[in-house]
């Protein structure tokens, strides 16, 4: 273990509970809610939870290596960042800390277009050595002008997010006032008040702020404003048409984002993307969706070596990582974990975080006595368990 381990939190679990007690309540419950009931937002771990691997333990073992190839890139480990909106508010320059953890621990950093860190900033903390996720833009050339940034800065993968074709029903952040328009009420200054560390260096960062779309905003918007200014940006719905053009003009990897259907990952096969991520957004978007592990599943059957396919929503752990690897994802991507880690530990959270989840997955490695990552599938048991209860027939 390297020294950012802090064996006082071993587990994403306690450190979901330390970051409970460090950030204020409307920002804690953006992060950890899902949408209407939290139906999806459970589903996702739950049956991720229902796979079982098999040990193979009188087979000749000389080790593990977790050690992935990635679009021509090796990486430390099968796990990578993912995007999250707003990471600023959660914890003050989350996304440098981030960016700087991947860097140093050689996994895959993903920046999103509506996190508080810009493109050029990510840029210089990774050598452009991170990923970018893009929120289609209604205007084409604010489009082109963000991919053109990206390109410039580096980035080898842009991710094209499709599972945002409206605002989630989230009915935490409505009342927390971070819905569009977003609000600040009297509890929530309360709350702040309540976390003094964390409103402290929230004032020394600055207010935060969709760093990479300032240059299109106009000056000087309230927060009624820039809602309007949200809703009016970004179209959301993908189609074939819109994609087209940015496999045109983007010379690296293309990766689509929230594929959850069989069909869906045919079409983005068809228009010659290189990788899908297999994703429900954390079950933030659709409480009646199947979970991600569902999904994947079924596009692992109908499209296995035909494209890259990963897969996050409802990774918390090590064992969590060797499940979806297991059922066919060639790596996959956490956002919340992260996100804990952070809020946790400050400075010192991105590379705690990466390392539990090292630690972790080489221990199932070793346990059930795996080479290497493209050998999980080779573990997986056919039948997995089934809960009393769960997905009866009523």
């Amino acid at each position: 273990m390297n020294n950012q381990y802090d064996y006082r939190y071993p587990t994403v679990k306690d450190l979901r509970e330390r970051s409970q007690s460090r950030i204020p309540r409307f920002a804690f419950e953006y992060l950890d809610g899902g949408c209407n009931e939290d139906v999806n937002l459970r589903r996702n771990t739950t049956d991720l939870r229902e796979v079982d691997l098999t040990p193979q333990y009188l087979t000749e073992h000389h080790g593990s290596d977790m050690r992935t190839e990635l679009f021509g890139r090796t990486y430390d480990a099968p796990f990578g960042i993912a995007p999250v909106g707003l990471q600023g508010l959660i914890w003050p320059r989350a996304p440098e800390i981030l960016a700087r953890a991947a860097k140093q621990q050689n996994v895959p950093f993903v920046l999103s277009t509506v996190s508080t860190s810009s493109i050029e900033t990510i840029a210089e903390i990774t050598g452009g050595d991170f990923w970018f996720q893009l929120y289609h833009p209604t205007d084409n050339s604010v489009r082109d002008d963000i991919i053109k940034r990206a390109e410039v800065a580096g980035c080898p993968v842009l991710v094209i997010l499709c599972d945002v074709p409206v605002f989630g029903f989230r009915p935490r952040d409505i009342r927390n006032g971070l819905a569009m328009p977003p609000k600040m009420s009297f509890r929530n200054i309360l709350q702040i008040l309540g976390r003094p560390n964390w409103a402290v260096r929230t004032l020394l960062a600055g207010q935060p702020n969709f760093e990479t779309l300032r240059r299109y905003m106009p000056a000087g918007l309230n927060l009624k404003q820039l809602g309007q200014f949200m809703d009016q940006t970004f179209s959301g719905r993908l189609n074939e048409e819109k994609i087209k053009p940015i496999r045109d003009m983007w010379p690296g990897k293309l990766v689509l984002k929230g594929v959850a259907s069989v069909e869906d990952a045919q079409r983005a096969i068809k228009l010659g993307l290189d990788g899908i991520i297999v994703s429900n957004h954390g079950g933030r978007q659709l409480d009646a969706g199947p979970s991600a592990i569902s999904s994947l599943r079924d596009i692992v059957n109908e499209c296995r070596e035909r494209i890259t396919i990963m897969m996050d929503s409802g990774v918390r752990s090590g064992p969590d990582i060797a499940r979806a690897l297991a059922c066919g994802a060639e790596f996959t991507f956490l956002g919340r974990a992260f996100m804990y880690g952070t809020a946790a530990l400050g400075s010192r959270g991105g590379e705690h975080t990466v390392s539990i989840l090292k630690t972790q997955l080489n221990q199932v490695m070793e346990q059930i006595c795996c080479k290497c990552v493209r050998d999980f599938p080779n573990h997986l048991r056919q039948h997995p368990r089934k809960t009393p209860g769960y997905n009866d027939p009523v």
